[in-house]
């Protein structure tokens, strides 16, 4: 099939098809998940080098159906590795011929296709594993979890610390009131590690060549359209307005995560930003972002801090004087004690050591279900019917638009004050043109 025989409205009018059987019969297509022969899972993989080269090896023991990627030379490893594996460059085509052939697909692209590319799988009625941050617009995240809701389907976003330890520590010990009241969290990380604040690509003098084996039409997907430039490809497409989500939307996604759910947190009531240099297409250099959420019952308001490009908080006073705050880490600041996690979540500690010896016999007993494997296994077994992934939709959505909104204070260049039922901004109008965005026609959205 030709890239010009598959037309926009033959591929909305297959998804339409499915999206209605999808949601007149979710037990039987939840029940198909995991139908292969010897219990497995049939898989696509969007996004095949790079991270995607983990989404590989995790489904090693899943019967894997197809391969896209937009880059032939970066999913080369994957496709000598599974060579009985169907390829294809286009998402579209893939799920055109192969769809009746899929229980899930895994998504692992830049951050501006993970929206077009997972709700084109949701509406054939595939369970989406999609790597954060899940979207690249908060209207997006919403989208998404509105109809992973509606088709009850398996999800899960890629921030892998979710499914670890001291996510669940963390939240057993903030239950048992080890920590107090907390009213502060303060996280940072050593991103962006990829040009940020950058100007546009000059072309005046040298028109560079596209690779062999890349399709930039398909690379570009529904970014508005320009010419090829190394600038952008393999990976520093994170540092631009319309591919990326800067160190923000990277890591927050991460570091974030277990306070954010130990908390209870939903979205920020306002947002305000501080950073520096930033340019007319690229994310700045370094920022600052605080989030101020609301009570919520007995739990005090709480405010959160985000510093990237190696700014960091101020060293708590009980920290040890040679002990380091580290490149990625996040301290979670309580009445009682204060806790510093790694940038997964994996590890958390109590600060200073001292006083985690002290405490140690006090920590109440491991209370939540712990995650056998890692979050790849989870989401594996939920698209065959078991529970519900950790970072499904439903949580990740709001954890990503927090993320999101961050993005937008720092475009919008002052504090915004934000009305999530409403998902508008209520102090100053012109930044709520960033909650949506406009898509290049042709990709389904």
């Amino acid at each position: 099939m030709s890239k010009s025989a598959l037309t926009r409205r033959s591929f909305l009018q297959r998804a339409s098809v499915a999206s209605a059987s999808a949601l007149a019969f979710p037990a039987i297509l939840r029940a198909q998940a995991g139908g292969s022969p010897n219990n497995r899972l049939n898989l696509a993989v969007v996004g095949c080098g790079g991270r995607g080269s983990a989404h590989v090896t995790a489904y090693k023991d899943e019967n894997l159906v197809a391969f896209c990627d937009v880059d032939e030379s970066r999913g080369a490893a994957a496709f000598k590795a599974h060579p009985n594996v169907t390829r294809f460059q286009d998402y579209r085509k893939m799920l055109d011929q192969v769809g009746n052939k899929i229980d899930a697909v895994s998504i692992a692209t830049p951050d501006h296709m993970h929206y077009p590319i997972a709700m084109a799988a949701m509406a054939l009625g595939k369970h989406v594993f999609v790597e954060k941050p899940i979207a690249h617009a908060v209207w997006e995240a919403r989208e998404m979890a509105r109809v992973a809701r509606e088709k009850k389907l398996a999800t899960q976003m890629g921030n892998q610390g979710h499914a670890g330890e001291g996510t669940r520590l963390l939240k057993e010990w903030l239950d048992a009131g080890i920590l107090g009241e907390v009213r502060e969290v303060h996280s940072w990380t050593d991103r962006p590690i990829w040009p940020q604040g950058v100007s546009a690509p000059d072309h005046s003098k040298l028109m560079p060549v596209v690779p062999k084996g890349l399709d930039w039409d398909l690379w570009l997907g529904v970014a508005p359209k320009r010419e090829f430039d190394p600038a952008y490809v393999p990976f520093n497409w994170r540092g631009f307005y319309d591919f990326g989500t800067g160190a923000v939307g990277d890591m927050a996604c991460h570091q974030l995560d277990a306070a954010y759910w130990a908390l209870g947190l939903t979205q920020p009531v306002s947002i305000e930003a501080t950073s520096a240099k930033a340019s007319a297409i690229s994310w700045p250099t370094a920022s600052i972002i605080t989030f101020q959420f609301a009570a919520r019952g007995a739990q005090p308001p709480v405010t959160v801090k985000w510093y990237d490009g190696n700014l960091q908080p101020p060293r708590p006073p009980e920290l040890e004087p040679e002990r380091k705050l580290g490149e990625n880490n996040t301290l979670i600041v309580g009445t009682k004690a204060t806790v510093i996690a790694d940038a997964n979540n994996f590890s958390i500690r109590i600060v200073n050591e001292a006083k985690m010896r002290d405490l140690a016999p006090t920590l109440p007993p491991k209370t939540i279900p712990r995650i056998e494997g890692n979050h790849f296994a989870e989401w594996v077994r939920a698209c065959k019917g078991g529970p519900a992934a950790g970072s499904n939709f439903n949580h990740s959505a709001a954890l990503t638009e927090t993320a999101l909104l961050g993005c937008i204070a720092i475009r919008a260049g002052r504090r915004l004050d934000y009305d999530a039922a409403k998902m508008q901004f209520t102090n100053h109008a012109p930044a709520n043109q960033f909650l949506k965005k406009e898509y290049r026609k042709g990709f389904g959205v």
